[in-house]
């Protein structure tokens, strides 16, 4: 998939990068988890990242909004039920002290660098409250790269509500068919493309699948770190 080469040898865009599981992997809270659930922890990762997004889909679709972090701290209770292995608070409130320190994908921050010497305008954009992304990208020192974080928490509404891609569009002032999404969620890419935006789907897992709703990201990727080089090829 690509797009033809077009406009002038100087293009640059709005990249607008979803946090979790693109620029940073929640999936990765097993590792503390093992001390506290042992075998069980990979499982209390995924159901937990799962219901996290679960509960902002509902809330958006209700219109009953929530922050983010409010979200995370519900699917946070509803997996130790799930899975019988009640946390004390003081375990509890690690945990979420931990989705503030989450690794980055080992390219990102290369990548980043990358693009930024490019010209695009990089931003982040997240269901995440805007304090705690600051936050988070403070502690893997990439804050810097990004010249804004753009939350939904704007809009009081979630992903993938066409309004908050509009809402990245706008904040960086370029048009959707200028502005870009990158984010390894396919759903997301969905919604952008949904929305006018151009969207990159960074597959991190071979055997990811993309939705088959008719629609298909602009380009697909392993990692970040594959984008400059497809955006120089494809402005020079």
């Amino acid at each position: 998939m690509s797009l033809e080469c077009e406009d002038s040898m100087e293009k640059t865009y709005a990249l607008g990068f979803d946090v979790y599981g693109t620029l940073v992997d929640p999936l990765a809270l097993a590792e503390p988890l093992q001390a506290l659930v042992g075998e069980q922890a990979a499982r209390f990762a995924k159901l937990w990242r799962s219901k996290q997004l679960e509960y902002s889909f509902r809330r958006g679709l209700m219109r009953r909004y929530a922050d983010f972090d409010v979200c995370t701290r519900q699917a946070l209770r509803y997996t130790q039920q799930a899975l019988r292995c009640e946390l004390p608070e003081s375990d509890q409130g690690r945990l979420l002290e931990a989705y503030l320190y989450l690794p980055l994908f080992p390219e990102v921050a290369a990548s980043l660098s990358a693009l930024k010497a490019q010209g695009h305008q990089l931003v982040a954009f997240t269901n995440g409250v805007e304090a705690s992304i600051r936050a988070l990208l403070t502690n893997v020192d990439v804050l810097s790269q990004l010249e804004d974080v753009v939350s939904v928490d704007d809009l009081r509404t979630f992903k993938p509500d066409p309004v908050v891609y509009a809402h990245l569009a706008r904040r960086t002032e370029h048009t959707p068919n200028e502005t870009w999404l990158v984010s390894s969620n396919a759903w997301d890419v969905i919604g952008a493309k949904a929305a006018g935006l151009r969207a990159a789907w960074v597959k991190r897992q071979p055997d990811a699948l993309f939705d088959p709703w008719d629609v298909e990201p602009d380009i697909v990727v392993n990692g970040l770190d594959e984008l400059p080089t497809w955006f120089a090829q494809r402005s020079g």
